[in-house]
């Protein structure tokens, strides 16, 4: 059997759109969703947490969100990994942390470089690696969520980068890519989470990329 990390933020880790909301059931969690869709051939191992970016820091969060510092970590505590599934990046948007999907994709370049150093390192083989491009930021009453992301005009503008700048990541890289946006759309009502359909519908979208890249 296959195992695979999904490692991501709050859009992995299930986050409720509606404030104060419950965690969406474990059923609704795309790598859940992902996991099922291949058929007992692979477990997917959920790495989400709310407020993880792919290479900064957060000084406001009460936990370590810089993705990168932790990576390291948790591929020895997962090992053996066969594929490592990166949804990460919404978060950099915000201008206090980092604010460009240009820059969200050199911390994602920063993430394949961390995998494949660290298998070299232990001479084993690097698991193959998918990077996804995360929906995009959407229209919402909710001043404080879009005011953590520079306001509509600079979240929009940003997010609507993801797909082109993580797919030349990708290229350069030798990974697999996924544009989550093709799949999913943020819910109003904080423009950035998503509801149970559409955090179901990125693991759905996987399952064809992730056979076809393990030879499932």
């Amino acid at each position: 059997m296959k195992t695979i990390l999904a490692y991501g933020d709050s859009l992995t880790f299930g986050a409720n759109p509606q404030p104060n909301g419950p965690r969406h059931a474990y059923e609704d969690r795309w790598p859940t969703v992902l996991e099922k869709g291949l058929g007992g051939k692979a477990r997917v191992i959920a790495e989400g947490l709310g407020g993880r970016t792919t290479a900064s820091d957060d000084w406001y969060a009460n936990a370590d969100r810089n993705g990168a510092r932790i990576l390291p970590t948790l591929l020895e505590s997962h090992s053996p990994l066969d594929m490592v599934i990166i949804m990460l990046g919404t978060n950099d948007l915000k201008p206090a942390v980092c604010g460009s999907a240009l820059e969200a994709s050199f911390g994602m370049r920063r993430l394949v470089q961390i995998i494949r150093g660290h298998y070299a390192g232990k001479g084993d083989t690097a698991p193959r690696i998918v990077l996804v491009a995360p929906p995009l930021i959407c229209d919402t009453e909710n001043s404080d969520m879009l005011g953590h992301f520079g306001g509509l005009a600079h979240g929009l503008e940003q997010s609507s980068q993801f797909a082109g700048h993580y797919a030349r990541r990708a290229e350069e890289w030798d990974t697999g890519f996924f544009d989550a946006s093709t799949v999913a759309v943020a819910d109003p009502l904080d423009g950035v989470h998503l509801d149970a359909r559409n955090t179901r519908a990125i693991g759905e979208g996987l399952v064809p990329v992730v056979k076809s890249m393990l030879g499932l």
